[in-house]
């Protein structure tokens, strides 16, 4: 450890990603026993297809995801890719080639200061030596997905949102698609979508925390 990372420790230490414990590096072990683990985590979504989510999004979950989200705490994403990259390597090792995720508008990542998809794929793929691929770009600067209550506005509201950028890495490729919380699903299905246009040869998709198990 280098001079300054140990002097960012010190002055930052690390905390849980979800209690918020200090000197822990990812999850504590008290949260790793109570966290809200999804019964089925591979879940099957119409038009979407495999989808792993291995936590519930309730309870402490949630309100991690919420303070990583909208309350600056990035530091929360290397415990959960301690998570999502465990879960993907069970349930989807071997099965693609590259990892990508949902990216969020320029003017929200100017406004957040940060892409949370894109920190969480980080911090996953770092358990597998590689970085993730960058190849959606954000379009459309739509109202947030969770100002919103029915499917059907959802689903209205992303369509169109996103581009494929670097095609050549797209296509014929196996990707796997991250994004922080599945709830109806909009989101993920409007960017696998766009993903297979441009030539992907199969898209799985990866969440943190699932609002449903259904």
């Amino acid at each position: 450890m280098s001079f300054l990372e140990s002097l960012a420790s010190l002055l930052f230490p690390p905390r849980c990603a979800f209690c918020g414990k200090p000197g822990v590096h990812g999850v504590c072990s008290e949260c790793e026993k109570a966290l809200p683990y999804c019964k089925t985590p591979l879940h099957e979504r119409a038009e979407i297809g495999a989808c792993l989510a291995p936590l519930k999004y309730e309870g402490i979950v949630r309100e991690a995801l919420l303070n990583y989200k909208f309350h600056g705490s990035q530091s929360r994403c290397t415990g959960f890719g301690d998570i999502l990259a465990q879960a993907a390597a069970e349930h989807f090792g071997g099965e693609f080639d590259l990892v990508t995720y949902v990216p969020v508008s320029k003017k929200r990542k100017q406004e957040r200061g940060y892409d949370q998809s894109y920190l969480l794929a980080r911090e996953t793929c770092r358990h597998w030596s590689v970085a993730p691929e960058t190849l959606l770009q954000k379009t459309k600067d739509n109202v947030a997905q969770s100002s919103l209550s029915s499917r059907e506005e959802r689903q209205k509201n992303v369509v169109g949102a996103y581009t494929a950028v670097n095609e050549d890495k797209i296509k014929g490729k196996r990707i796997l698609l991250i994004d922080d919380i599945l709830t109806t699903g909009a989101t993920l299905r409007e960017a696998a979508r766009v993903l297979r246009e441009a030539g992907a040869e199969r898209v799985i998709c990866a969440t943190l925390a699932a609002a449903d198990e259904d």
